[in-house]
């Protein structure tokens, strides 16, 4: 049986209970896990008079594998534990030398390497030796199906529910920059007045510049639904406000909605739960968009929008294109989507 996957959650519930491991190296694509657990680690392991003798903070660009070994084998002064974290691990050389220091870690030391935007290779023997000693964490980027769910999760810890347009809403508008999104969330929180406890269109629209009504998300449920009057509208205030949609983005979700439409053809079983399982999505409300899609258009025809896509998306970026701006290519595409 494989091994199962440490994750997010596992790490801080263990940090919670004071369960302390000698190494916990984070590394991987998306940096918001790698900076919720290292800040987590830098906040509250240590009191505030303990951090200022026992607490070290180095940069990767600023020194090597032996400084970090070094500060790794000192002893806590006047504290049980001492912190050392590296940002920016990436950059070093020759981390392999780590595995040495880690065949006798010092137990009093927590030692924290934060390495962006890679993984280290699992077959080298530094590997092997985190995962004895402590944690080896891979914080993998989230993908676009699944931004509503972390969305959803993400506000129901605050207290604060969701209406799954407003999570939509977010998810097309901001994409898998999970620093980014969870920003703005932080941003509808605060400005919630004191006796609501829901994120609706409507706050979104006050707070972050999204129109409830002509945005992504719409243009993807007129374009469901073929409701070719509405689908105009929106591509209409697209073109009207090209800084605020722009083509690229909107490209974007409609190429990842029929992509794994095209994938939902190809389910056992075409029920909610059939296709969520088919495409790996938290929620079974998200299929819902996807059977009613698969009513309105065929396999051959979703191809051949995929197809149009494509090619929209090569004229946006001026192939084989001189002059057709991006509010008339997004009109010839859904003309194409729609007929």
């Amino acid at each position: 049986m494989a091994k199962q996957e440490i994750t997010c959650d596992d790490i801080l519930k263990d940090l919670r209970n004071k369960q302390y491991k000698p190494i916990y190296y984070l590394m991987g694509e998306e940096p918001y896990y790698i900076d919720l657990i290292s800040n987590y680690i830098a906040q509250n392991v240590l009191s505030e008079s303990e951090k200022e003798f026992n607490q070290t903070v180095v940069y990767g660009s600023d020194i090597d594998i032996a400084t970090v070994i070094n500060a790794a084998k000192r002893y806590p002064m006047m504290s049980e534990y001492q912190v050392v974290i590296v940002k920016e691990a990436q950059t070093i050389k020759n981390m392999e030398e780590l595995s040495f220091y880690l065949q006798k870690p010092l137990n009093s030391t927590i030692l924290v390497i934060c390495h962006k935007h890679g993984v280290l290779d699992r077959r080298k023997k530094l590997t092997a030796e985190i995962e004895k000693t402590g944690v080896l964490f891979e914080s993998k980027k989230i993908k676009e199906a699944q931004l509503p769910a972390f969305i959803t999760s993400y506000m129901k810890r605050k207290g604060i529910d969701v209406e799954p347009k407003s999570a939509a809403m977010l998810s097309d508008f901001i994409g898998t920059d999970l620093s980014r999104l969870v920003g703005e969330m932080e941003k509808l929180i605060i400005t919630l007045p004191a006796s609501q406890k829901r994120i609706t269109p409507e706050l979104i629209e006050k707070n972050i510049g999204i129109s409830k009504d002509f945005n992504n998300f719409e243009l993807k449920s007129a374009l469901i639904e073929k409701d070719i009057f509405k689908a105009n509208q929106i591509v209409k205030y697209f073109e009207e406000n090209p800084k605020t949609n722009p083509i690229q983005v909107t490209l974007s979700l409609l190429f990842n909605f029929y992509a794994n439409l095209m994938l939902a053809y190809y389910a056992p079983e075409k029920s909610e739960q059939g296709i969520a399982n088919q495409l790996g999505l938290k929620s079974t409300w998200q299929s819902r968009e996807y059977l009613s899609a698969m009513r309105k258009y065929s396999g051959v025809k979703v191809m051949q929008i995929i197809g149009a896509i494509r090619y929209c998306d090569a004229k946006s970026k001026g192939v084989g294109n001189s002059s057709t701006n991006s509010g008339e290519l997004l009109r010839e595409l859904v003309f194409k989507i729609l007929h």
